[in-house]
């Protein structure tokens, strides 16, 4: 159950940044505070201008704090799947305490046993995830605290992901004039939000579709087990509709927003809307089947992109099906679009909060809620994490009014396609003998 007490988080996405203020009172989550700014400091998910970025964070919080009433002082960050590496790990220690108690310090000095390897200078260890604990040779113990033993062996997850993009977040971030509290996966954090305990249990597939990247990821047996990112997203879409039909960028988005439609089979060539066209002094008459199918072959792309990788591990097959989430999956059409390239049960998942009913913001919400069910285990075994800090797992937001007098609010509050926006590729090397039993 999520703990009682303020959560806050934040998504730094390709063309906004989100940020989400819950209150959870006995496990029921609240939305006090919403933010939302366009930002041009990323591209294709990858920060590209720290001051750009950094801007925008500010006025995304600021919004936030406005609406909540609140000063944000730290907060949850969303972290790109881009690189994501995913391992399995293994730690034995014998019990320090003479009364062979385990302790906190038992549960630490394990899990810094299963993080003994060989990490490349350029990546960083991201999380590490205790599966189960082993207390004397007796399995699938959640929590061995308390508990008498001489032997403690611990089972779980280590993800690992590129130092560039893991300080690059953070150096954003601080120069917002906020803390980290915690860097969520953000793959992890939509299957464990978004799915059901038997959707992650039997398998299911879910397809986040930002506005600069398409990250694809599977859960099953209830852990993540693949991650692979397409640098490709809304925004594309939204260039291919500019490009053909020789309209401005803004043009084009509002074209896809009003009119667009991924399933051309739902269109009529005989609705007609007027089109901007540069070079031209009178708005061009363009049919809704056309637009559609400009639509439909960046999506289509998109999708076998997708439907290749997941081919190669055989999850197509998995039972839950696919779950699309994310600003690009909102548009009409994509739904029966994905099911007929799939060839598999397809939903979207919209979030159910007022106000927020909307793909887009999907990741933020989820980034919220995460963190907020993280317990006292995993921030124990946090702390082994070379050079992380051993912190609490309490909420990270102090209720109090703040002051504005010279503030002026430019952002935009409208449901931009863009979410986790991140650049990479698929899990590869280690992760590839990982998958090897997936689906066993």
């Amino acid at each position: 159950m999520a703990k009682t007490g303020m959560y806050v988080g934040l998504d730094i996405g390709t063309t906004s940044v989100k940020v989400v203020v819950a209150e959870f009172i006995e496990g029921q989550m609240n939305i006090i505070g919403v933010g939302n700014a366009k930002s041009d400091g990323l591209n294709r998910g990858i920060i590209v201008d720290i001051d750009k970025t950094v801007n925008a964070i500010q006025r995304a919080v600021r919004q936030a704090e406005e609406k909540a009433g609140i000063q944000i002082k730290s907060v949850n960050v969303g972290l790109p799947a881009n690189l994501l590496e995913v391992e399995n790990c293994q730690g034995m220690i014998a019990v320090s305490s003479e009364s062979k108690e385990i302790t906190d310090e038992d549960v630490r000095n394990v899990a810094s046993a299963a993080l003994v390897r060989s990490t490349p200078p350029e990546r960083q260890i991201v999380a590490i995830l205790p599966q189960e604990f082993t207390v004397d040779g007796f399995e699938g113990i959640k929590d061995p605290r308390g508990m008498i033993g001489v032997r403690l062996e611990m089972f779980g997850v280590v993800f690992t992901g590129p130092k560039t993009i893991i300080h690059n977040t953070r150096k954003c971030v601080e120069k917002a004039g906020l803390t980290v509290n915690e860097l969520v996966i953000m793959p992890l954090a939509l299957t464990e939000t978004v799915l059901s305990d038997g959707e992650k249990d039997f398998g299911t597939i879910v397809i986040d579709m930002g506005g600069g990247q398409t990250t694809t990821s599977v859960m099953h047996d209830k852990q993540l087990k693949f991650t692979h990112v397409n640098q490709e997203g809304g925004e594309f879409v939204t260039k291919d509709v500019s490009i053909v039909l020789n309209t401005s960028f803004n043009n084009a988005e509002a074209l896809k927003i009003n009119y667009g439609d991924a399933y051309p089979e739902r269109t009529s060539v005989s609705e007609e809307f007027p089109v901007d066209v540069i070079g031209k002094s009178e708005p061009v008459k363009v049919d809704e089947r056309y637009l559609s199918e400009v639509i439909e072959a960046r999506v289509e792309q998109i999708f076998k992109k997708s439907k290749e990788v997941l081919d190669e591990i055989d999850a197509l097959e998995l039972p839950g099906g696919v779950i699309l989430t994310g600003g690009g999956a909102s548009l009409p059409g994509v739904v029966d679009l994905a099911q007929e390239i799939f060839d598999a049960s397809v939903k979207l998942y919209v979030p159910n909060h007022m106000g927020l009913r909307n793909p887009v913001f999907t990741n933020v919400i989820s980034i919220v809620e995460y963190s907020a069910q993280l317990n006292d285990i995993y921030h124990i075994a946090k702390g082994a994490i070379p050079g992380e800090k051993i912190k609490s797992s309490q909420p990270i937001a102090v209720q109090q009014e703040v002051q504005y007098d010279t503030y002026a609010d430019t952002t935009q509050d409208d449901y931009d396609d863009s979410e986790i926006h991140e650049s990479g590729e698929k899990v590869t090397g280690k992760i590839k003998d990982f998958f090897s039993n997936i689906f066993d």
